[in-house]
């Protein structure tokens, strides 16, 4: 009989091709959603839907019932006010901690996947650590790191290790569709004058490290940036965008104070809009950031994670998707 694996946010990108990866590995698979979420990344795949939404503990305990594994991806990453953030984030995982608690017999890894916001950036120009003290710069940061807390509180009652995750990209993805559209239409934006380091990892890198940290013993009550060896500039992405792409585009330098102002706009305008603006303030104060820098060496050391898919690879594997769908031109 196959092992069951939970998986919450199933339905969204890195937790679509989470889902991919164990069916790959022969898991039967559960995804929680809501009555709202698109499916579209999970239509024609053997996966039991159970749409309960994460408040729901009665549908939680159904989706529970039998389960090996749970891997919590959902999260709010955009929000007009804070109280969606910790909502989305903090309420949430503590609502399934509080549910799972009561098949503590059962889960053999639970699995909350932070985001690299919560240690924050590097201030030194040094990897960011797990052992260093986080300081994270955003709201979004800090809901993530109050999540973080939740889930250490019941490191003794139940099996979790929690994974921050870093720059993402890779097929599905449509948040950093915007750059590759940009670049496509041949403008190639990079921020402030200073060179601007990032790790960045391939969507399928991402899971893989997932799972690894699932499977590992070592990894119970333990954090982890799972997050790319090589650390990547600007120029360097666009570089290897130009050669994905076949198109050479100009190189357009915004200064911070320009980014701030737009960023004040857009929080303006956004105040009449339903949805939360992509730019605000606090987002213009993340990209400005010189290096959002952290270390795979933990993960590496404790249950052998590497990255696999080089930036070449995977940014020429996403332009390919990308242009399959009709997302981009040929």
């Amino acid at each position: 009989m196959k092992e069951i694996a939970v998986v919450t946010g199933g339905n969204g990108f890195v937790g679509s091709h989470l889902v991919d990866y164990l069916l790959e590995q022969h898991f039967a698979v559960r995804c929680i959603t809501r009555k709202s979420s698109d499916l579209k990344w999970l239509k024609e795949k053997d996966v039991e839907i159970i749409n309960s939404g994460l408040f729901d503990k009665a549908g939680l305990r159904k989706a529970f019932s039998g389960a090996s594994y749970l891997y919590h991806v959902a999260g709010v990453v955009k929000s007009k006010k804070p109280e969606g953030y910790f909502k989305g984030n903090v309420e949430t995982t503590r609502t399934l901690l509080e549910t799972a608690v009561e098949f503590k017999n059962s889960f053999k890894k639970i699995l909350i996947v932070s985001s690299q916001t919560a240690g924050g950036p590097s201030h030194d120009g040094e990897p960011v650590t797990e052992a260093m003290e986080p300081q994270p710069i955003t709201t979004y940061g800090r809901s993530k790191l109050e999540e973080e807390k939740v889930a250490s509180e019941y490191f003794n009652e139940l099996p979790i290790t929690i994974c921050r995750a870093p720059a993402v990209y890779g097929e599905r993805d449509t948040e950093i569709l915007i750059f590759f559209k940009t670049y496509y239409t041949g403008i190639f934006t990079t921020i402030g004058l200073d060179m601007k380091r990032i790790n960045l990892i391939h969507v399928k890198d991402l899971v893989r490290g997932f799972y690894l940290a699932a499977l590992s013993e070592r990894a119970k009550g333990e954090i982890y940036f799972i997050t790319s060896e090589k650390i990547y500039t600007w120029d360097e992405i666009g570089k290897v965008t130009e050669k994905a792409l076949n198109r050479h585009a100009l190189h357009i330098i915004v200064p911070h104070f320009l980014v701030y102002g737009i960023a004040a706009i857009a929080q303006f305008f956004s105040i009449f809009a339903s949805k939360a603006a992509t730019l605000n303030l606090e987002k213009a104060r993340d990209i400005t950031q010189k290096d959002w820098i952290c270390s795979y060496q933990k993960a590496l050391n404790h249950f052998g994670y590497e990255q696999e898919i080089s930036l070449e690879e995977g940014i020429k594997r996403t332009v390919t998707w990308y242009r399959e769908m009709k997302w981009i031109g040929k």
